[in-house]
């Protein structure tokens, strides 16, 4: 179970933080407002590069948490 939870906590990191590298690079390239608009839409799957960076922020954190609870599991255990 300790595994899994590391397993789990990798990927949300890992994701996490190449949804904010996506994020900042689609709002980097970008000056156009409507080619902005569509490549935010179509590479991060939201309304625009700002929302996607602050998920994947959340994301990265939530998997540090998963990191914390899964290395106290394995210490008592």
């Amino acid at each position: 179970m300790v595994f899994v939870g590391r397993l789990l906590a990798w990927a949300l990191i890992i994701l996490g933080a190449g949804r904010v590298v996506v994020g900042f690079y689609v709002a980097s390239l970008y000056d156009d407002q409507a080619a902005y608009q569509a490549a935010a839409s179509r590479y991060l799957v939201s309304a625009d590069s700002g929302e996607a960076i602050d998920q994947g922020v959340i994301a990265i954190g939530v998997g540090i948490g998963f990191a914390l609870l899964a290395r106290i599991a394995r210490r008592n255990a």
